[in-house]
């Protein structure tokens, strides 16, 4: 069974074109659906995917109605060739049913594995040359020096407790006590067991 799939942007209102050809190629049954190519939702593509079924072909207009990204699209495929069904682009004359749309394929997955390197690459790169200017990697710090300076400064009133400092930045009490930690200050400057005692 040949089975089309047609989405349009919110931008494109048309897809008289995209279903023209798949109709003209034969398709049986053709899913629909208006959709930014960046949103992960695709329901009419899910069950286009879940009604497929061994033997069957699955055919778009154009690649990029298909896949959010190379990687996405080589994932879909590479799916569907499991399942024992294949896939054809109109646009860029790709059919995997032969050995030369198979090898566009393997192509296609080999870039995307070399883009996904590339990525890693240059994140690893970026890391180092951090750390090189004394830049750490990593979730970025709640609280900054001068809060710390300031919430060690509130601290040295022995009536204003860790609770309230916390509530103060916006932190939790475990990530007061951390800054301390991490900036060097004592954790209860003014009174440290009475200040303990009266917080618990």
């Amino acid at each position: 069974m040949r089975i089309g799939y047609a989405r349009v942007s919110t931008q494109d209102q048309h897809p008289e074109l995209q279903l023209d050809a798949l109709t003209a190629v034969g398709c049986e049954q053709i899913f629909q659906e208006k959709v930014s190519g960046k949103d992960k939702d695709r329901p009419e593509l899910d069950t286009c995917l879940k009604v497929l079924r061994t033997g069957d072909t699955l055919i778009v207009w154009r690649l990029d109605r298909l896949g959010r990204s190379l990687k996405d699209l080589v994932e879909i495929v590479h799916t569907l060739e499991a399942r024992g069904v294949s896939f054809q682009s109109l646009t860029e004359s790709i059919d995997t049913s032969n050995a030369g749309g198979k090898l566009v394929f393997h192509v296609f997955a080999a870039l995307a594995e070399f883009e996904r390197n590339l990525i890693r690459e240059r994140t690893i790169a970026g890391l180092t040359a951090a750390r090189a200017r004394g830049r750490m990697g990593g979730r970025r710090v709640k609280m900054s020096k001068a809060d710390v300076r300031k919430a060690a400064a509130m601290l040295l009133d022995p009536l204003m407790t860790k609770t309230e400092v916390a509530k103060h930045f916006d932190v939790t009490r475990v990530t007061l006590n951390l800054a301390l930690e991490r900036e060097g200050y004592p954790q209860n400057p003014a009174a440290p067991q009475e200040q303990e005692n009266h917080i618990k």
